[in-house]
């Protein structure tokens, strides 16, 4: 396999590794921080029938035992009622300490993969596998977990760092443009706040050949800001710019304008 690894440190360290073609060692990769034990996917509709099998495989293939819970795809789905049927859903699978969550998708799973994980039995193991360029790139790294409440946007979470992060880059030529989009919506603001370079290459629009090099630049500035700031008490605001705004666009136009968009 041909990929980049990249540290991170927080109070749990963990690598995020990004390459082409590594989906199908997904099961490899997490052996390597894991015992083989009971894995519960978590993964959204739309996903779930593009890459579902393939994980599951892969983890089969290196001694897990693997199940999938689906729910519906999209920003309305990442909400207590979904969170509590998962945490159900876990129960059922007799998930237990020593146990594994996957998250496979984008900014919506992992979020809420990630925050079942934190309270499910007071905190299980996870592993974050992004399948969109946002997730890619922000949320799948530094360790925030939320739903959304009635009152806004990722209002209840906890920090809940994974044990290891896969960004297989081919996952992203299935992505509508609009939800590449996305994506590049985040990575410019790493961009106009870390690295003019970034921002060259964002403006080049020249996304084919240089996608992997975008990815890795914004998981390392990323990276840096974790581990001076990983609760979010300082510095790592930074990363905040463009959400405030951005977050209430999204609420006021009852989420038909997606996130990356919106900020």
């Amino acid at each position: 396999m041909n990929t980049t690894v990249i540290p991170i440190s927080a109070s749990t360290p963990y690598d995020v590794v990004v390459g082409r073609g590594i989906l199908e060692q997904c099961g490899e990769l997490i052996k390597a921080v894991s015992e083989p034990c009971k894995v519960a996917v978590i993964t959204d509709d739309t996903v779930s029938e593009l890459y579902g099998e393939k994980v599951i495989k892969s983890l089969e293939a290196s001694g897990f035992s693997a199940e999938q819970i689906v729910f519906p795809h999209g920003e309305g789905s990442k909400n207590i009622e979904t969170l509590s049927t998962v945490l159900e859903t876990l129960a059922e699978f007799e998930i237990t300490r020593t146990d594994l969550i996957v998250a496979l998708g984008g900014g919506v799973v992992g979020d809420l993969a990630g925050f079942a994980a934190s309270v499910y039995l007071r905190g299980i193991r996870f592993v974050q596998i992004p399948t969109t360029l946002l997730s890619a790139i922000d949320s799948s790294v530094g360790g925030k977990t939320a739903i959304d409440l009635k009152a806004g946007k990722n209002m209840a979470g906890a920090f809940w760092q994974p044990q290891l992060v896969v960004c297989d880059v081919e996952t992203l030529k299935t992505l509508p443009k609009e939800y590449f989009l996305d994506g590049v919506g985040e990575a410019l603001k790493y961009g106009v706040g870390f690295d003019d370079n970034l921002f060259k290459l964002l403006a080049e629009n020249d996304f084919d050949n240089s996608i992997e090099q975008i990815i890795v630049r914004c998981v390392e500035i990323k990276a840096t800001v974790v581990a001076l700031d990983e609760r979010d008490t300082g510095w790592r605001r930074s990363l905040n710019l463009g959400h405030t705004i951005g977050h209430a666009i999204e609420k006021c136009s009852r989420l038909s304008i997606t996130h990356g968009h919106a900020v």
